[in-house]
């Protein structure tokens, strides 16, 4: 029954770094977004944010101004929020592929609109890029 299921919490970044977006591919879904991932018991929105950005992109980032959050259905029926931050590095870890994400890209925001895979993530790039763009 559609009611019992549990709503999935997540939270992400966008990262913007000299004019470019950071997007990560899924081979599970061989798609393109940004990267999120959901919350661990406990871990606040932002807390993990921080960690889903790290831990599939190797870079530890600084959280600027929250962005639009994204509702939808996810593939097993259940209703998902996504929470994202625009997010500006602080240090860069080496980024190692892996069975989750399998290749990261740094794209010019239009570029990176078209390559992905999710219309709700249109915005977010278009806003981010935007916002950083006001900071130079």
């Amino acid at each position: 029954m559609a009611w019992l299921r549990r709503h999935v919490r997540a939270a992400g970044g966008v990262v913007v770094h000299d004019g470019r977006v950071v997007l990560v591919h899924r081979p599970k879904y061989d798609d393109w977004a940004l990267p999120k991932g959901k919350l661990d018991e406990g871990e606040s929105w932002e807390d993990a944010a921080l960690r889903e950005v790290h831990e599939e992109t190797g870079l530890r980032c600084t959280l600027l101004e929250e962005l639009d959050s994204v509702q939808y259905t996810d593939p097993k029926g259940r209703p998902k929020t996504v929470r994202y931050w625009r997010m500006e590095i602080v240090e860069e870890d080496e980024f190692h592929p892996n069975d989750e994400i399998d290749e990261l890209r740094w794209l010019a925001p239009d570029d990176a609109v078209a390559c992905l895979t999710y219309d709700h993530d249109h915005d977010l790039v278009l806003m981010a890029a935007r916002l950083a763009a006001e900071d130079d």
